[in-house]
């Protein structure tokens, strides 16, 4: 997992002004749209996305234990996860390629997990996430070499596209929908010396180099969205790019008229991610949604990248909100 250009804080109240401000949350927060009000706060039991077979999942991907790319954990997550989507009727296939090891010059081997649905399309949207795990947990105090799972930094959005799984037989739309889930996202044992997002610059050079019949009409990245205590802000370089913003504002009016408040349309955070190379090298305008304050601003402690990203502190309500607010976006995207 990466970390914040300088863990800014972008809010809103010091971003947009007083009167920009107002006008900025009325555009989301106003009275419904005509014919399309809004809906009472959503919740678990209410939610046509079922959140416990998603965090079932997440469940099943931590038992694995570590899925540190090239290794072991992840050949085991790639099979489970592969035969959950073949069963569905998804076309899954790995885009694999090779890394030296940055510690000892190995190789290591990588793969790309990528499922299309309805491959015949030739205008598609892609939903990703990354599905390794660090190789430590290097930001716990305690046991910085100990075990990582990686339950929120990996599994959660691997268990969410698991359950969309599920919707998109019966998707209602236009456009083809491309699952990836990138490897490689943080083969990093020194921070200061290692690449992230090995992965996702990959999947983007050969988007370039050999392009595909197909294109993509938008990227949506999913990043630690299981957080028990989600809020979903505005990631600064998604909403700041001029090609992106309207991804970005519809999608949280999606979750405004559901009625899921988790999506909450102010800045926070400005995120180095895997949508960086999605739009920067393959130019697919693409967005990422995460929750980086884990488990939420001003706790005294972060699970971020400790042996805390455990599943008892995600939560099946938090991938319920997210895959339903996703699913409904997808169904009436332009």
């Amino acid at each position: 997992m990466r970390k914040p250009d300088g863990q800014t804080l972008f809010l809103g109240s010091a971003i947009l002004g007083g009167a920009v401000l107002v006008l900025y949350l009325a555009f989301f927060h106003g009275n419904g749209q005509a014919g399309n009000p809004r809906q009472p706060e959503a919740d678990l039991a209410t939610i046509p996305f079922n959140g416990q077979r998603s965090y079932q999942v997440l469940k099943d991907i931590c038992a694995i234990g570590r899925r540190v790319s090239g290794s072991q954990g992840m050949a085991a997550q790639q099979k489970l996860l592969g035969d959950h989507f073949r069963a569905i009727g998804g076309d899954v296939r790995l885009q694999t390629f090779r890394v030296r090891h940055p510690e000892d010059g190995s190789p290591v081997e990588m793969a790309n997990m990528i499922v299309q649905w309805y491959p015949q399309r030739l205008q598609r949207i892609l939903l990703c996430a990354h599905y390794d795990t660090r190789p430590f947990p290097d930001r716990d105090r305690q046991r910085p070499r100990g075990l990582f799972l990686g339950a929120n930094d990996g599994a959660s959005g691997a268990a969410l596209l698991a359950e969309m799984a599920h919707h998109m037989p019966l998707l209602e739309s236009n456009y083809g929908v491309d699952f990836v889930l990138f490897d490689g996202e943080e083969f990093v044992f020194d921070d200061k010396r290692d690449s992230y997002f090995l992965g996702s610059e990959f999947f983007a050079r050969d988007y370039v180099a050999n392009p595909p019949s197909y294109r993509y009409q938008w990227g949506v990245l999913v990043d630690m969205i299981g957080d028990a205590e989600l809020q979903l802000y505005h990631e600064v370089n998604s909403v700041n790019w001029p090609d992106v913003r309207e991804l970005v504002f519809d999608i949280w009016k999606t979750a405004d008229r559901l009625g899921v408040k988790e999506f909450i349309p102010r800045k926070r955070h400005t995120v180095r991610d895997d949508h960086l190379a999605l739009r920067n090298i393959a130019g697919i305008p693409s967005c990422d949604i995460i929750d980086f304050d884990y488990p939420r601003p001003g706790a005294r402690r972060s699970y971020w990248h400790t042996e805390q990203d455990v599943p008892e502190n995600c939560s099946a309500a938090s991938l319920a909100k997210v895959g339903w607010v996703l699913v409904e976006w997808l169904q009436n995207v332009d």
